[in-house]
């Protein structure tokens, strides 16, 4: 079986708390990735000067000592113009204008910074691949349910990243190739029948998963 096509990507982790910066970066250099960590607002805009045409991702706390908040993103967009995609600890938000004035800065999303390690690189992935995340029709619902799928004489079992109408992203470290037919089962919750289909492998990527 050919090995999936994988790229590496580079993610600088700002947070003052090295709890939050080695867990972040433990999981993305598990799967072989980049990790930048940086634990204050000079060292930050130093690193995006330094190495713009790297960062593929930033994922960022905004009460960075010395110059947090908003302002630390309109610095981050002036130097930037609008590349990197951002991330924000959900943890340092401090109110709804601040959300309303992220989003017309361009802020991607939110992500808990005390996700268990093994949730970190799915909630991240979305980011740093969006051509996987982004081939559906249909409006995706981001839901962790287990799912058994058969190829060939092979039967496996793992949990879901997201659903829609068009398909299902699964969480495993050993997807198939791409355009392999799989048959998948699931229950959706609070369901009494299982979901079962044949399909197809739309992309893959061992750091991430796979689609059908």
């Amino acid at each position: 079986m050919p090995a999936p096509i994988v790229s590496s990507k580079t993610v600088v982790i700002a947070d003052d708390t090295a709890f939050v910066r080695d867990r972040f970066a433990t999981a993305l250099l598990g799967a072989g990735h980049k990790a930048l960590t940086v634990k204050s607002a000079a060292e930050l805009l130093a690193r995006i000067r330094a190495d713009l045409s790297l960062i593929d991702l930033l994922v960022l706390d905004l009460r960075l000592p010395h110059a947090g908040g908003i302002e630390l993103v309109r610095a981050i967009r002036k130097i930037d113009e609008g590349r990197i995609p951002i991330l924000v600890f959900s943890g340092t938000i401090a109110s709804a204008e601040e959300v309303r004035d992220l989003a017309a800065l361009g802020v991607a999303g939110y992500v808990n910074e005390y996700s268990a390690v093994q949730h970190i690189l799915p909630s991240l992935a979305p980011h740093l691949f969006p051509d996987n995340f982004n081939r559906r029709g249909s409006p995706r619902v981001v839901l962790g349910i287990p799912v058994a799928y058969r190829f060939g004489n092979t039967i496996a079992a793992a949990l879901t990243l997201n659903l829609s109408k068009g398909g299902v992203s699964i969480r495993t470290m050993s997807p198939l190739p791409q355009n392999a037919k799989v048959r998948v089962r699931f229950r959706m919750p609070g369901s009494r029948m299982d979901i079962e289909a044949e399909s197809r492998v739309a992309w893959s990527d061992r750091r991430v998963g796979m689609g059908l």
